[in-house]
């Protein structure tokens, strides 16, 4: 039959149910492109006066017909093609149309996937039920190298890519549906040492390749990484990128889940890594225990209600402007910016500046001068929104203050404020999920933030306003807390003491390290009530803890 041009295309086919396969010639012949029938006279509503079928097979499937040939819209020889059983079909034009990827059980084809050329759409004659993978039947079990990738036009690029000497095989219904198709075929590729993994360099592709990798036998998957600006094995083989795709193939590494290393990769690393410098707390004892103050951790402060937290924050604060050249940040969610700054101000003035008869002793020519020692150099940020009520705002803020002024230390004062601004019904629930965003925090970005927390209320004669003494389960709403910080500080003082000097001591006790590991009673500070400031009792006179036993 004499060819001539197609004038209609996309009609139904009698012969094997397609909707869309059939073009028409400008004689009203007509041919399937998904089954190679053709039509000596084809009209849309009678549907073939005569059918010509140029296969004759008893299984169906052949009826596809086609030759062994080059795919040369893919750049694969047909020595390898005919490897994979792929056969093309051209048009009436002359022009390459299909490609026929043939799926087996057996040995025996039971579906074929059909590529059309022209709109890169796809259709599948037969069922995949009980098949292998793509290529799986050319390749006997066991052996040293399998590489799996996402179509069939790739696992036989890579297969030339890779000088025809491993075997490959193609996942069967794309990237959405790689693990159950491996998971058909999982004893066949665990057979072979080293499962290559090369999905296509898209999300999709690269997700399923981890997916894949989590459900094959530990330290059998090895995930490839192709070079930037390629997206699969088919695309470098068209651009004759053999060197760098088998360079790629052999640098693939084992896969390893998130969250596990493998301790021999990190050698560099451990030699290498960012020192952690501390910063020395003003006070001997807590740095014989903690071996200072450190950015990365997460600190939190706690005591009971009057017991000198705010008044320890203050000093932390101002030393650290004093001692480092880091940017400090504050929320303090129970006072205003003024309130705030008068602190850490008083700290420097060694005076209660937040009294208004004790600010008037100093002429503003000398406030001024300290105001500007403290905070002219622009290395203080305080939150200014006194009793906002939104927990996300306030997190945006705190964010801010690391990401965006710089802030290596912001101080927050206090959780339960915090707990007040969500919407969490349940206190303990809100701890959760608030410890768990500053941990999460500490871990993004770097920063050290100092947490103050209040401590429940105990049973008893004895609570803490009389100095009892503080343990992890004191604190407030939530195990979370000591959990998910790094160091707790508690702070212990006996208000009620006739002595005066009782009364103005506070202790301070480590209740976590996880630094160092040294728990227990550090230090003592005794209160002044001219100047506001906590000093610490002569360390050499703290010879025992209230236990007795020396530290």
């Amino acid at each position: 039959m004499e060819q001539s041009k197609f004038i209609k295309h996309r009609l139904p086919c009698t012969a094997c149910d397609s909707s869309d396969a059939v073009s028409v010639n400008e004689d009203g012949s007509a041919k399937c492109f998904s089954c190679n029938t053709w039509y000596v006279k084809y009209d849309q509503n009678i549907i073939g006066e005569k059918v010509e079928n140029k296969v004759n097979n008893s299984n169906p499937l052949n009826a596809h017909g086609g030759v062994f040939a080059p795919l040369t819209d893919r750049s694969i020889k047909k020595e390898t093609a005919q490897k994979y059983g792929v056969k093309v079909v051209y048009g009436s034009d002359g022009a390459l149309a299909q490609h026929i990827y043939p799926y087996h059980i057996n040995n025996e084809i039971v579906a074929n996937k059909i590529r059309y050329i022209r709109d890169k759409k796809f259709s599948v004659t037969g069922s995949f039920t009980g098949t292998g993978l793509f290529g799986q039947n050319e390749f006997k079990e066991g052996g040293k190298y399998i590489t799996l990738v996402e179509g069939e036009a790739d696992a036989m690029a890579a297969y030339e890519l890779l000088g025809e000497k491993w075997a490959v095989v193609s996942i069967k219904r794309g990237a959405s549906s790689a693990v159950k198709d491996v998971k058909e075929s999982i004893e066949y590729l665990e057979s072979f040492d080293n499962i290559m993994i090369c999905f296509d360099k898209d999300k999709a592709g690269e997700e399923a390749s981890k997916q894949v990798a989590s459900i094959i036998k530990p330290g059998k998957a090895r995930i490839i990484t192709l070079p930037n600006g390629y997206k699969d094995a088919n695309d470098m083989l068209r651009q004759g990128k053999f060197q760098e795709f088998t360079r790629a193939w052999w640098d693939a590494k084992v896969y390893t889940p998130s969250g596990i290393i493998r301790v021999s990769e990190k050698e560099h690393d451990f030699f290498n890594r960012e020192k952690l410098d501390s910063v020395p707390y003003p006070y001997e004892g807590l740095n014989k225990k903690l071996e200072g103050l450190r950015q990365r951790e997460l600190l939190t402060v706690c005591g009971g209600t009057g017991l000198g937290k705010s008044s320890f924050t203050r000093e932390i604060e101002h030393w650290l402007v004093e001692k480092t050249k880091d940017n400090v940040g504050v929320i303090a969610l129970e006072e205003s910016w003024q309130r705030t700054v008068d602190g850490i101000l008083s700290i420097e003035a060694d005076a209660r500046l937040y009294v208004d008869s004790v600010r008037d002793q100093f002429d503003q020519e000398t406030l001024r001068d300290m105001y500007r020692k403290v905070f002219g150099d622009d290395r203080v940020f305080v939150h200014a929104h006194f009793g906002t009520n939104d927990i996300d705002d306030i997190f945006s803020k705190l964010r801010y203050l690391i990401v965006g002024c710089d802030c290596k230390w912001v101080i927050v004062d206090h959780l339960h404020m915090l707990v007040s601004a969500t919407s969490e019904g349940d206190e303990r629930r809100a701890i959760d999920n608030i410890m768990t965003r500053l941990r999460s925090m500490v871990e993004e970005t770097g920063a050290g933030i100092i947490l103050v927390s209040h401590l429940r209320r105990i049973s008893g004669d004895k609570g803490h306003e009389n100095g009892v003494t503080v343990s992890l389960s004191h604190l407030r709403g939530s195990n979370s807390i000591a959990q998910l910080s790094d160091c707790v500080i508690a702070l212990e003082r006996n208000q009620q003491a006739d002595d005066d000097l009782e009364s103005r001591t506070t202790k301070l006790r480590i209740l976590k390290s996880r630094y160092t590991g040294d728990v227990g009673l550090a230090t003592s500070l005794i209160y002044d009530p001219v100047t506001g400031r906590m000093a610490e009792e002569n360390y050499s006179d703290l010879l025992n803890d209230d236990d007795g036993v020396p530290f």
